[in-house]
C-alpha cells in the first residue's frame, strides 16, 4: 500500500482532526527512527499512520483496540510485520513486542503527545522553538501531559537509544511536518 492510499482510508475511517494529526506525527517519528536505526522507512512509516486506524470504532471498546485495526490492515493486505506493531501498540492486548518495529511503535505513540503538549506551553505554541532542554524538564514533570506515559516512552531504550536521542529524534521528525500539524 502506498502513503496515498493509507492517507486515504484513515480519513475514510478516522473522523477526528486532532486524532489524524496524531497519526502523521506517529508516521513521521516512526520514519525518521527507521532512517536512525537502517529500518524499511516506507513500511515503518504506515505502520505509524495506521496504527489508530480502528480508534473511532473501538474508543469504548479498548481491550479491542488494534485488533480491528489489524484485521482491517489484514484484508488490505499489508505486511504481518505491520499488522503485528499496530496489535503490539496497545499493551492492553498483551501482545509482545518482538520486532524493532513493535517496540518502535509502542514509544512513538506517546511520545508524539507529549511534545505537542511541550510545544503548546511554550509562549510561541511552535514545535521550532521547544528543544531538548524543554521537553525533558516537561519529562521530568508528573503532572505535564499525565497522557503521555512516561514508562512508554522510556521503552525507547529497548531500540538502544537514550531516552534524550528518542526525543531529539521525534522533535526532529515532528517540526519536519510541523505545518501539518498545525505547530
Amino acid at each position: 500500500m502506498k502513503r496515498e492510499e493509507a492517507l486515504s482510508l484513515v480519513k475514510q475511517e478516522v473522523k477526528t482532526r486532532n486524532l489524524i494529526k496524531h497519526m502523521l506525527a506517529v508516521e513521521a517519528v516512526m520514519r525518521r527512527l527507521a532512517e536512525e536505526l537502517a529500518q524499511d522507512e516506507e513500511l515503518w512509516a504506515l505502520a505509524g499512520l495506521l496504527h489508530d486506524l480502528d480508534y473511532d470504532k473501538t474508543v469504548h471498546q479498548p481491550e479491542q483496540h488494534g485488533l480491528l485495526g489489524a484485521q482491517m490492515l489484514e484484508e488490505k493486505g499489508l505486511p504481518a510485520e505491520l499488522i503485528q506493531a499496530v496489535k503490539a501498540h496497545n499493551e492492553a492486548l498483551g501482545v509482545a513486542r518482538e520486532s524493532l518495529m513493535d517496540k518502535a511503535l509502542y514509544a512513538a505513540d506517546p511520545v508524539t503527545g507529549l511534545l505537542v503538549a511541550a510545544a503548546l506551553v511554550h509562549p510561541e505554541k511552535k514545535l521550532a522553538a521547544i528543544d531538548l532542554d524543554f521537553v525533558m524538564n516537561r519529562f521530568k514533570e508528573k503532572s505535564f501531559a499525565r497522557g503521555a506515559n512516561r514508562g512508554q516512552i522510556e521503552s525507547c531504550s529497548e531500540l538502544d537509544l537514550s531516552l534524550e536521542q528518542f526525543l531529539v529524534l521525534s522533535l526532529e521528525a515532528m517540526q519536519s511536518i510541523a505545518g501539518e500539524l498545525g505547530l
